[in-house]
């Protein structure tokens, strides 16, 4: 007896989720996003956690924003549990992707200051897209415990959030600016000085920054 039509779909889909190539990955979850499945919910998040393609985890990340919130969000919150980095950082990015503020309570400290500069990363940008009105500060507060942390990128997206939360986050900007460690003071002047003037670029931020620090701290010898 053959199997339906509709199962063995099903089979392939799931099996092009699992293929060695990574364009079958593509066009599967691809497959699956254009037409959604409740069926697929559950090794959709599995295969977020897992996949080593960037381009695939996007078309993952698309195909679970296609299902209803209500569906998928549940899911994702139980991977911010999870133990392996790439669960916690790609579930963040999709909650971010989908936008419903019902995962907000899932964003924990712990993630905005996760040791993974992916994972908290990930949840920056996740928290400013999911913050209720009259918690920016909340967030804000949490947020600048991490100034100088990380390379370049890291350094970058933090300042980012910092920056879409608002004109109500300065004055804890501003504070940091004075913090005792340089690195610390330099990024939160590198992020107020972007916040001023976007198109200055986030390298020349740093270095005059970094000019204001050394001079102040010249300036406290003399």
């Amino acid at each position: 007896m053959s199997m339906p039509q509709q199962d063995t779909d099903t089979v392939r889909v799931l099996q092009g989720l699992e293929d060695s190539s990574p364009s079958v990955r593509l066009r599967a979850a691809l497959a699956v996003g254009t037409t959604p499945d409740p069926r697929f919910i559950g090794r959709l998040i599995e295969r977020c956690a897992v996949e080593p393609e960037f381009h695939v985890r996007e078309m993952l990340t698309w195909a679970l924003t296609r299902h209803p919130a209500s569906m998928t969000v549940p899911g994702l919150v139980g991977e911010l549990r999870s133990e392996r980095a790439q669960a916690r950082s790609q579930a963040l990015h999709t909650l971010s992707k989908i936008g419903d503020r019902r995962a907000w309570p899932a964003i924990t400290r712990a993630l905005l200051t996760d040791a993974d500069d992916e994972v908290a990363r990930s949840a920056w940008r996740a928290a400013v897209v999911l913050v209720p009105e009259g918690e920016e500060q909340e967030l804000a507060d949490v947020l600048v415990t991490q100034f100088g942390r990380g390379e370049r990128e890291t350094r970058l997206s933090l300042s980012r959030a910092l920056i879409a939360l608002g004109e109500g986050t300065m004055p804890i900007l501003r504070a940091a600016m004075t913090d005792p460690d340089p690195r610390v003071r330099a990024h939160a002047i590198a992020t107020e000085r972007l916040s001023r003037d976007p198109d200055a670029g986030f390298e020349f931020a740093i270095e005059e920054a970094k000019r204001v620090v050394v001079l102040g701290a010249a300036g406290q010898e003399e």
